[in-house]
């Protein structure tokens, strides 16, 4: 993965969770200015920083060696209309109602829904509209909330 790449999915990974780069920072104890120039492709982290960030973000990093011309397997960054969703009222709302009830801390809760989304537009190929990410988080938080009894 090449900076470029690296920073895109810091950015998005942030945004999905409604935080600005001074929360991430603090919480990775780095500097401002630092995660901004990683999120914009510029920089050279540390795998100790990358490590920090990857915590402050709920997620963790995962390191491989491959081999040249190998098929990379790191998931694609969330597509843009996802991002912009997940700054929304209704998914924070959605999923604050869900961290709630299950008693999990709310941005863990964005991150975990956010992922869930983009995993499931994947496979569909094209970028998604409002009223599809809504009809997607509506059928997540239907499952989630009331879990069948089989």
């Amino acid at each position: 993965m090449d900076a470029v790449e690296l920073g895109r999915r810091l950015r998005a990974r942030r945004a999905a969770q409604g935080r600005t780069v001074a929360s991430v920072a603090a919480d990775a104890a780095l500097s401002v200015p630092y995660v901004a120039n990683l999120e914009n492709g510029r920089g050279n982290p540390t795998v100790s920083a990358l490590d920090r960030l990857a915590e402050a973000l709920g997620t963790r990093l995962v390191i491989a060696l491959a081999d040249p011309g190998a098929e990379h397997g790191g998931a694609p960054a969330p597509p843009p209309s996802l991002v912009e969703f997940t700054r929304g009222r209704r998914f924070r709302r959605a999923a604050g109602s869900l961290a709630e009830a299950a008693g999990e801390d709310d941005a863990a809760v964005r991150a975990k829904l956010a992922g869930a989304l983009a995993a499931v537009a994947v496979p569909l190929g094209r970028d998604l509209g409002e009223g599809d990410w809504q009809r997607l988080l509506d059928a997540l938080v239907l499952i989630l909330a009331h879990p069948s009894d089989e």
